[in-house]
Parts: structure tokens; sequence; C-alpha cells
């Protein structure tokens, strides 16, 4: 039997730098520009390698597990490679390599770190969350357009890479007691989402925020950083003494 939970965020709202308690409803929301379009990236090429069966999630009619003979890339990064899975949906290979070249290029632009527990990303229409977990990223292209316009696709991934590559559910690389602990010290949580499901998101919304006062400092206020630095010190902490593999981001001057 198949356990698959997507996480996702479910709250659209605009929230004050204020310190409130949590200060934040979800942190993809307040931290759009922690990476970029102008950031490196560790994305390589895409190769087309033809149609295959793929067993997908699909978060459509009420979310299903679904078996497609899908359109399969490579997609070739400095360090791995990921399996890109496009649903027939698209019709053809020049539209499914257009969807898979996009996203590939943009996934590349996260710290390695997030990346060690990936290995394959599914590319559906729709306009469904996107979706972390079972060594996967989760992608309906249809949410897409609210976060591009909202400038956080990239941090939707941290966020989601997170779920894939950190948590204990997935077999991720953080301890489930050790965070659990910090996360007591800490006394709060760094979003309503994560305190609504605290075993479920605390780990992926506390890591936008990280990255953030760690290594993008220049790109957030002097009051949010002085937020999440109140709020969760513990949990950075924490984070610090992982010694992740940031390449390719760049710490800000």
């Amino acid at each position: 039997m198949k356990y698959f939970l997507i996480f996702v965020f479910l709250f659209f709202y605009s929230f004050s730098n204020s310190y409130a308690k949590p200060p934040y409803r979800g942190t993809i929301w307040d931290f759009p520009d922690i990476i970029n379009s102008n950031d490196p990236t560790t994305f390589q090429e895409l190769i087309y390698v033809g149609q295959d069966n793929r067993e997908m999630y699909d978060r459509r009619k009420g979310g299903r597990w679904i078996t497609k003979k899908v359109f399969l890339f490579n997609a070739i990064y400095e360090e791995r490679t990921i399996e890109i899975q496009v649903n027939p949906e698209f019709k053809n290979p020049d539209n499914a390599f257009q969807e898979a070249f996009f996203y590939s290029e943009i996934i590349g632009r996260l710290p390695n770190f997030l990346f060690s527990n990936v290995k394959t990303v599914w590319i559906h229409r729709g306009n469904k969350d996107y979706g972390g977990g079972n060594q996967n990223l989760l992608i309906h292209i249809g949410r897409s357009k609210e976060y591009i316009k909202k400038e956080i696709l990239e941090e939707v991934f941290i966020h989601e890479g997170g779920h894939s590559s950190l948590d204990w559910a997935w077999n991720g690389v953080i301890d489930k007691t050790e965070w659990n602990e910090a996360a007591k010290k800490d006394k709060e949580y760094i979003s309503k989402y994560a305190k609504q499901y605290p075993q479920r998101e605390d780990v992926a919304e506390s890591i936008v925020p990280w990255i953030a006062v760690r290594y993008r400092l220049d790109r957030i206020s002097n009051a949010d950083a002085e937020i999440i630095l109140k709020t969760i010190p513990n949990r950075l902490k924490f984070f610090d003494e992982q010694n992740f593999d940031m390449y390719p981001l760049i710490p800000s001057e």
C-alpha cells in the first residue's frame, strides 16, 4: 500500500511584519526574492528519452494515483540526474519539452541539499498546489501563474524540496527528535501554517527564512530579519549545524 502526502501552502493572505505570534501566515509569501532568475543554476541539459509507463500522483479529482505513458526526460545537473515525467495530456514531445525545460532550470537554482532526496519531478496541467515528498517534486502548471506573478516560484520549490529532502517522514536527513527539541526551545512557530501542522510543515516553513537570514540578508527587510532571528533562534542554529551543501547558492555580500 502506498502512502503519499502532498505538502502545500493553503494560505494566501498578506501579513504585516509585526511581532504577532506566529509572525507570518506562510513563509513563501513574505520572502519572494530569496532566489531569483539572476541566480546561478546547476542545470545543464535536458534529454528526451521517449515514453513509458510511470505511476504519478495527480491532485485533481480529489488527489489520486494514476499510471500513464508519460513523456520522459533526463534533467542533467552538475552532480545528479533527475527524471522529469510529463503527463501525456501535453500531447507531444515538443510541448512536454518546453514545460520540462522551464522547471528544470528553475529547480537547478536550489542549493544541493534540497536535491538530496529528489529523484523525479511530475508535471501536470491543472490549477492545483505543488507538492513535495516521495522523492519527488509535484507541479501543476495552472498554479504556476500565481507563483510567478508573486515572484515566489523558487521559494515554493525551497519549501517542497524541504519536504522531500529534509522531513523525516520522507526519509529526509533531519532527525525528528533533535528537531523537536530545538523547536521546543523556541516556544513559537515562524508561521501559522507551521503551527497548525507542526509535524508536517514546521521544517519546510522554517527553511525559507533560514536561507533568508543566513544567505540573503540584503534581499529582506531589517524588520523581517529581526523577526526571524527572535522567533526561531534554535531552529536556525539547528540548520546551521547541519553543514548543508549550499552550492550554487552564494552568500550575498
